[in-house]
């Protein structure tokens, strides 16, 4: 089996920290074990209950620490290289590990950036995000007093929020989720993000994840992929 890019290493953990941080802000504890992050009880929506941290993680003890007696689980598979089709789940989707180097060439933005740092415009933050899809509730104000997540908006001249996203930051890079804009996408938002996290974080490489035209957005401003990742979510259980 090939060795994986060490950069995807430095994601999936960088990856594993956001979601214990989102975690937290909504009450919610996890554990950092030698193969994978998981947490004990189910996590908010539209983030996993676990996220492996290597190749070949064992599923026994993976499964063993996560909420499977409810419907809902999901596991992030850092590497692509499990198969929890017995255990219940079903792929979800498949992305790719994203990596670019630190001081790369940001593309200009007609948008300027700012730093959300105050539970209003946290709110106007996330339901530009959102769209009315019903999540906007997910970031909630404790995640501010997260001193490693920076929640990075993109305003217009008027100064409304109009792009957006998470920097998420670890030993060894930034990583970038919940990346929007509300016209052009990605290829809207990758500028004005970029522009704060080099502004912020000059020494650091940029890690995320994508797939569909998103990558290939991403791949335009600079990403280079780094390997692939899953993500399974149990089927739904059904009574006895």
């Amino acid at each position: 089996m090939a060795i994986p890019d060490p950069a995807a290493f430095h994601a999936a953990r960088n990856n594993a920290e956001w979601c214990e941080a989102m975690c937290r802000s909504h009450g919610v504890s996890g554990h950092f074990g030698a193969q994978a992050w998981t947490a004990p009880t189910r996590t908010p929506p539209l983030y996993p209950d676990a996220v492996t941290l290597v190749p070949g993680a064992d599923v026994d003890g993976l499964l063993a620490r996560i909420d499977v007696a409810t419907s809902g689980a999901s596991v992030k598979d850092s590497f692509a290289d499990l198969d929890l089709t017995t255990a219940g789940f079903r792929v979800l989707f498949e992305a790719q590990w994203l990596h670019r180097p630190a001081g790369a060439i940001v593309p200009r933005s007609e948008l300027t950036w700012g730093m959300v740092t105050d539970a209003l415009r946290l709110r106007a933050w996330a339901r530009a995000w959102d769209r009315g899809e019903g999540h906007e509730s997910l970031f909630r104000p404790q995640l501010l007093d997260d001193g490693r997540a920076t929640v990075v908006a993109g305003q217009d001249a008027q100064g409304e929020i109009v792009a957006g996203a998470i920097a998420s930051q670890s030993e060894q890079v930034i990583g970038i989720s919940n990346l929007f804009a509300l016209r052009g996408g990605a290829d809207a938002a990758w500028p004005v993000v970029l522009r704060a996290v080099q502004t912020l974080f000059p020494a650091l490489p940029v890690v995320s994840y994508d797939r569909g035209d998103d990558l290939i957005s991403a791949v335009g401003h600079g990403f280079e992929q780094v390997g692939p990742l899953r993500i399974w979510l149990q089927r739904e259980l059904r009574p006895g």
